[in-house]
């Protein structure tokens, strides 16, 4: 039993993990080769592609999506996409697809003579299952060294919640030791006395016999 709890909670924890470094806003610093626009049509990756753009036909199954492609510091490849979340999840409230896109094509540069940026995003990038971070917003740095900043929404988020989760935990306890548990004890007094009664009748019927 013990085995199955630790494996129940440790399963539980990690796909909250999961949840929170997918939805939550990360930094890269990259220096922009390339904007492109592409037809997609979403299959079983369907989760992992934000819906169509506000304002647009949203019942359409496939639609051009905007990708930026990037190198990063040390030289490896990364492809962020770029959709609109609108009102949907994750809450970023981003209606500015068309804007970024002009602004990182903007950004671009070669190896010879490197800009460098920083692009906020949120998911992950999985060549297997063919999904892209989703970029949020970009901006012009000094350097391939330059500060990412420091992430206050995460750490803020993060507290909060951590902070409600334990005032949960706290009062959870207190309900179990005022309540469940004495009624358990009850329930397993009652047993053991029930099953006693039962083995004394068991007992004397052996004995008479």
């Amino acid at each position: 039993m013990g085995l199955i709890r630790w494996t129940f909670w440790i399963t539980v924890w990690l796909i909250i993990a999961a949840f929170f470094h997918y939805t939550l806003p990360q930094v890269d610093i990259v220096r922009v080769t390339d904007t492109y626009e592409k037809r997609i049509d979403p299959g079983e990756n369907r989760l992992f592609w934000a819906k169509a753009d506000v304002g647009t036909d949203g019942t359409i199954a496939n639609r051009d999506v905007f990708f930026i492609q990037t190198r990063r510091v040390g030289g490896d490849v990364m492809v962020y996409r770029n959709e609109d979340t609108g009102w949907g999840w994750p809450p970023y409230f981003k209606f500015d697809t068309s804007n970024l896109q002009a602004e990182a094509g903007d950004l671009k540069s070669a190896e010879a003579n490197p800009r460098y940026v920083a692009i906020k995003h949120y998911g992950w990038r999985n060549e297997f299952l063919t999904i892209f971070p989703n970029a949020i917003s970009v901006r012009a740095v000094d350097g391939p060294d330059a500060s990412k900043g420091i992430p206050w929404l995460n750490i803020i988020l993060l507290t909060l919640i951590a902070a409600v989760v334990y005032g949960i935990w706290v009062r959870w306890r207190r309900f179990r030791k005022a309540r469940i548990d004495p009624t358990v004890e009850a329930i397993e007094d009652d047993l053991a006395e029930a099953s006693g009664a039962v083995t004394s009748w068991f007992g004397s019927w052996r004995k008479k016999k």
